[in-house]
């Protein structure tokens, strides 16, 4: 996320670290650091509660700018005028869980944002004057809205996808952001994915999944008829996504590998011909981002990752941004919000000891470029004892190299290295998805655990985004095989390394990671002293039969095919919720109900089946949660559970529990008595053992053959 020349390779050894010279000052300037027991505590809220202010977004004439803030506890709409910055004022008045992400309509005078109910991800979509801050419903309840488009041509108009008549096939609609009247744009025939509006908010592009996995993309001609453009193969799909029309109509940009060695590019496709011509690639890693020019929306910069963002101008006047940017920011920094003319721009600058920080960059000022600081998003880290991160390259046992990121705790690495003086305890986060990554820059899990005493390893398995499309098609079908084996991999590289204390290493997770988790804990609990995990899916047929109908023939070549005996034997394998009877290691289990995949019922299996062991389970229900913690009291909460957890079974410190629960809505299963307070939340297990697992095809029906005992441990 910015604009940084220097790169972090590992050493001469395939499995060396890297020096993080950067990260340690000028020569011989690094400052004395006290060890962990002495530094002061960073506060739980102050790394994870919400932000002061953040998420700012300039207004098409580039005259205010609408920010994030919290508004008597609940995160809510803001928006204040460039001339008056110390004016701020909200313009909504959310009392529950707060709003999370928003765009400007072109009419200069709306915000338009959207919201699900209590995490059940069914997004609707709101409108709201900032004059008169009354928001509007625009799409019905129930239904999952995404905004596809607008129109400076059509000021007063959004174009959304919703999938309100067909829960699987999404219409598109032109929605008036005042009054609310609908028009279908587009009636899905059943058989779309996805579509693509071009600048006159005409629906011109449509995806269409194929039986194989592949997928067509279509495009409406002139005479209103639809013809295929292009093919996008299955192993290229992950990758491809179209980032809009020129301002022209005549062609549009994408990220597409098709056709390619390895990896992405950023290429502009005729609309007619279906030609495409590269624009900006790299022979090392792939293409991940791009800023567009606001009125001809004609690519001026992008950016590859492999250790590190990079980004590179296309044009003079860009680069010298990028040059002037560089030199007056000592973090990286990305560009988060543009005005309609250009003149401004929301800079963004972070770093793994910068908190983020937002800027108001001007630059058509008549004086020259000027950067003025527009707010700090955690004041409170500012003075923090933050700890640099090191970029890594690890090799897998069977020789791909996993780009990792490394945080070592608080006053373990005296001289500077990048190594403890001696091992400690070590934390992995695998990342969710999985086709994402992570990256190099401020990351609050790594800072948090590592002012706790942990070494913090971040690995990006085989699967992970952003590494070519060989290392990203290695993840099929491997979710509980090779995919566990590199975070394995990984934990032995770190003991073998002197870095970790090979019998205190722990895994934390969400959603993948939480997976992740499951799937270490029972198929490789020598490694492992304890994990922990938040929503995870444990049961691969479960999950194929809750995922979108459209993505579903793509997804039986990702997990493993239901339809045939070979698919259903990988799936079932793979599926920690059928060898929970294998976890003997100290597990935090948490689920967030409301996310409608099922994944209570398998977390309810999985605390049966451990508790029938009399395994070391803590087990909490968020009921008004859904896949993420959004709620601030119920994200401190579990935290503050997850820390005291990984106190116990690691070593490190703990902050106090204090007011962690306050305002919390849980509902604690197993382990009330682990952390203090806790027990007031305490509920009864279920009394009788639940219905073991379907393993069913994939394709919502059940399987001929029975289903296999959660707790069969032969599997």
């Amino acid at each position: 996320m910015g604009f940084r020349t220097a790169k972090y390779w590992a050493g001469a050894v395939a499995l060396g670290l890297a020096l993080a010279a950067a990260a340690c000052g000028p020569q011989g300037a690094r400052a004395p650091v006290p060890p962990v027991g002495e530094a002061p505590l960073i506060a739980r809220g102050d790394l994870f509660g919400d932000p002061v202010r953040h998420g700012g977004q300039l207004s098409p004439r580039g005259d205010r700018v609408a920010f994030l803030a919290p508004r008597d506890g609940v995160q809510n709409l803001w928006v204040l005028s460039v001339d008056a910055m110390d004016e701020a004022r909200p313009v909504t008045d959310d009392r529950l869980r707060g709003i999370h992400s928003f765009v400007w309509a072109l009419d200069n005078s709306t915000l338009l944002y959207l919201q699900d109910d209590q995490g059940d991800e069914n997004a609707r979509l709101f409108a709201v004057d900032i004059a008169r801050g009354l928001p509007r419903a625009l799409t019905p309840a129930g239904a999952r809205a995404e905004i596809l488009g607008m129109s400076a041509d059509d000021p007063g108009a959004v174009i959304v996808s919703l999938n309100e008549r067909d829960r699987a096939w999404p219409d598109v609609f032109r929605i008036d952001v005042v009054s609310g009247a609908r028009t279908m744009l587009q009636r899905n025939p059943g058989n779309v994915a996805s579509y693509v509006v071009d600048r006159s908010n005409r629906v011109r592009l449509a995806l269409r999944p194929a039986s194989d996995g592949a997928a067509d993309m279509l495009v409406r001609g002139a005479n209103g008829r639809w013809r295929t453009l292009l093919n996008i193969p299955f192993e290229d799909m992950r990758v491809a996504r179209v980032l809009g029309f020129t301002a022209d109509g005549g062609s549009f940009l994408m990220f597409d590998s098709t056709g390619r060695e390895e990896y992405s590019a950023l290429v502009r496709v005729d609309a007619e011909s279906g030609l495409k011509t590269p624009v900006g690639e790299n022979e090392n890693a792939d293409v991940v981002d791009v800023w567009l020019d606001p009125a001809t929306n004609m690519p001026v910069a992008f950016a590859t990752e492999y250790l590190r963002r990079e980004w590179r101008g296309l044009d003079p006047e860009t680069q010298a941004d990028l040059d002037f940017l560089d030199r007056q920011l000592t973090g990286d920094f990305t560009v988060a919000s543009r005005s309609a003319d250009n003149a401004r721009w929301i800079v963004i600058e972070e770093g793994p000891t910068t908190a983020s920080r937002s800027y108001l960059y001007d630059r058509a000022d008549r004086a020259g470029r000027r950067l003025t600081s527009l707010f700090r998003h955690r004041p409170a880290l500012d003075n923090a004892p933050l700890q640099p991160m090191t970029p890594i390259e690890i090799e897998s046992r069977d020789g791909l190299a996993l780009v990792s990121f490394l945080t070592l705790p608080i006053g373990s690495d005296a001289d500077g290295d990048a190594r403890p003086e001696a091992p400690v305890p070590l934390v992995i986060l695998p990342h969710d998805g999985p086709w994402a990554r992570d990256s190099y820059g401020f990351n609050a899990m790594h800072q948090w655990l590592a002012n706790r005493g942990y070494a913090v390893l971040s690995v990006n398995y085989r699967g992970s985004a952003g590494f070519g499309k060989s290392f990203l098609n290695a993840g099929n079908r491997v979710w509980g095989g090779r995919m566990r084996e590199d975070l394995a991999d990984a934990a032995r590289w770190a003991s073998e390394n002197a870095i970790a204390q090979p019998d205190r290493i722990g895994l934390v997770g969400s959603g993948f990671g939480g997976y992740a988790t499951l799937a270490a804990l029972a198929f490789d609990p020598q490694v492992y002293r304890c994990g922990a995990s938040y929503n995870a899916p444990s049961n691969l047929f479960a999950l194929l039969d809750t995922s979108p109908v459209s993505a579903r023939s793509e997804l039986y070549q990702r997990f493993g095919d239901a339809r045939t005996a070979a698919g259903r034997d990988i799936l079932r394998q793979q599926s920690p919720l059928f060898h929970a009877g294998q976890i003997r290691s100290p597990l935090l289990l948490a689920v967030g109900p409301r996310e409608g995949r099922g994944l209570r019922g398998e977390a309810d299996q999985i605390a049966q089946s451990l508790r029938s062991r009399r395994g070391a389970l803590s087990y909490l229900v968020f009921p008004d949660e859904g896949r993420d913690l959004v709620r601030p009291a119920n994200r401190l909460a579990y935290l503050a559970v997850l820390e005291h957890f990984l106190s116990d079974c690691l070593g490190g410190r703990a902050e106090p529990v204090g007011a962690a629960f306050q305002g919390a809505t849980i509902n604690v299963f197993d382990g009330a008595t682990r952390v203090p307070g806790l027990s007031a939340f305490a509920r009864q297990p279920p009394a009788a053992p639940l219905p073991a697992p379907a393993a069913s095809d994939g394709a919502g029906g059940p399987e001929a053959e029975a289903p296999v005992p959660a707790d069969d441990p032969e599997l």
